[in-house]
């Protein structure tokens, strides 16, 4: 049984983790397989938005802890593990991460390696690796605070705790809360409001909005413009303001 489902919706791509067994535990063959099976759709031009997802019970549980604890610190650092949480975060495309039911540790960190995070009502986040002895190693202290803020994160990485869903929305970490039985129908809605936008544009605000958690206000500003500009050279920026001008809907080439 292979450990990922590729689908291809026109011009969504949808990755979808397939290990129900073990709650989607990310071992390093799952991981190489889900990085492998995004790269490929990040290089189809005819992608214009991905869909990451596990199934109704879990996104990814976490890390496979008994692989985790057969490897030895230096096998870690060899096997190069959290890079390919660093090549999810590098993907050109976006990235929609559709989440039901749990969403821990090294799961919690892929989702928040994505663009966008849309929950079901039964989803649960969290970083419980402090009851292993450990910590959040693919992002997590990092990036936690930079959703929720510090004190939440400080929250939920010291204790453990999981945060519901609608937690998540109010503090900021996921973008939407559905019905649990549209989980990955309203991921899949959502990409697609993204791909019928110009890919130009798209791919440039990403970048900037990425930008926005890792350099100063002046540099991020700097970025923007500069972004700006190159959007506006584009034709889908003379096709989306002319169509807006006759008042009609755009036709959007990605060029």
């Amino acid at each position: 049984m292979s450990l990922v489902v590729v689908e291809r919706d026109g011009a969504v791509g949808v990755v979808l983790m397939n290990r129900p067994e073990a709650l989607n535990a990310l071992s390093a063959e799952l991981m190489d397989d889900v990085v492998g099976a995004l790269k490929e759709l990040d290089e189809d031009d005819a992608i214009r938005c991905i869909v990451l997802g596990g199934n109704e019970r879990a996104f990814a549980a976490g890390a496979d802890v008994g692989e985790l604890a057969a490897a030895s610190p230096i096998d870690l650092y060899e096997s190069r593990r959290i890079d390919r949480w660093d090549a999810v975060r590098s993907l050109r495309t976006p990235l929609v991460a559709a989440v039901s039911g749990y969403c821990l540790g090294g799961g919690c960190e892929l989702a928040m390696a994505c663009d966008i995070i849309v929950a079901s009502e039964t989803a649960q986040f969290g970083q419980p690796e402090i009851n292993l002895g450990v910590l959040p190693g693919a992002g997590g202290t990092q990036r936690l605070p930079r959703a929720v803020g510090k004190a939440l994160a400080m929250d939920v990485i010291l204790t453990g705790r999981f945060l519901s869903a609608d937690e998540a929305l109010r503090a900021g970490l996921v973008a939407r809360v559905v019905m649990r039985e549209a989980w990955l129908d309203a991921a899949k809605r959502v990409a697609r409001e993204i791909a019928a936008k110009s890919a130009v544009s798209v791919r440039l605000a990403k970048e900037a909005v990425d930008a926005a958690f890792e350099s100063p206000l002046s540099a991020g500003i700097e970025l923007e413009r500069r972004s700006f500009y190159l959007a506006r050279a584009s034709e889908d920026a003379t096709e989306g303001l002319t169509a807006f001008v006759e008042k009609r809907a755009p036709d959007f080439k990605g060029r």
